[in-house]
């Protein structure tokens, strides 16, 4: 755990999460920081206490490794995506599957909710974003148009808007529900891995090479994406 202070970030309590049988590919803090998810070559999910380090619960039920996992915004849900070509969507409260989403026809490398939480993303090596209602796990839409995988996703602070970044080096972000062609923005050198909105009026900052795109989203008002070629640290800071 890394705490900043003044100008510099220094190291302090560190915890050690040690109970993986494989390659960690990725981990998700709760809404309230007080939880921490993480996910493992293994085939494995795992809960842990985020302060204490104490292991809370494994989660058993992908046949492949688990590339992506993320909290909703209210950190009742969880979802996990995996080798083995399926999303699952795990409730926290009772410990277990509720939905098994299974259209796409490769690796899923990607998922993320919507921050109202009625929508979840996923995307893979099949070249395509998937978008699903979180509390039935109905396929609502194919998001076609990529040419290589999809490696990373986000939604807008609004719920009406999602981002993919892929291995195609582009980043497209599409107007849910409509028939409007996406935004493709280009510039990147390599796999775009990570993308974040940033909400009205905010500027992202990061260390490695990046592209900030102003996108006029809703015909409303102005927010800030920001898409890198490797996940790192973003400052956020007010214009």
């Amino acid at each position: 755990m890394w705490r900043h202070s003044s100008e510099d970030f220094s190291v302090s309590n560190i915890r050690y999460f040690s109970k993986h049988k494989g390659e960690v590919n990725c981990c998700a803090f709760s809404p309230d920081c007080q939880i921490m998810l993480t996910c493992c070559d293994d085939g494995r999910l795992y809960l842990w206490n985020a302060t204490s380090a104490k292991h809370l619960a494994t989660f058993n039920g992908h046949s492949g490794p688990v590339k992506s996992c993320v909290f909703s915004s209210d950190g009742q849900l969880f979802a996990s995506a995996s080798h083995d070509r399926t999303v699952r969507i795990w409730s926290r409260s009772i410990t277990e599957c509720t939905h098994i989403l299974t259209a796409h026809s490769g690796s899923v490398e990607t998922v993320s909710f919507s921050p109202d939480g009625q929508w979840l993303v996923s995307g893979g090596w099949d070249n395509r974003a998937l978008i699903w209602r979180v509390q039935s796990g109905e396929l609502l839409e194919d998001l076609r148009g990529h040419t290589a995988a999809v490696q990373s996703s986000a939604f807008s602070s609004d719920s009406q808007c999602v981002a993919t970044g892929s291995w195609d080096r582009t980043v497209r972000v599409w107007k849910l529900f409509e028939e409007k062609e996406a935004v493709t923005l280009q510039g990147h050198l390599g796999n775009v891995a990570c993308l974040c909105f940033s909400v009205s009026g905010m500027l992202v900052s990061s260390q490695s090479r990046f592209l900030i795109e102003s996108l006029r989203l809703m015909g409303r008002h102005s927010a800030c994406l920001v898409a890198t070629e490797s996940c790192v640290s973003v400052c956020v800071g007010r214009l």
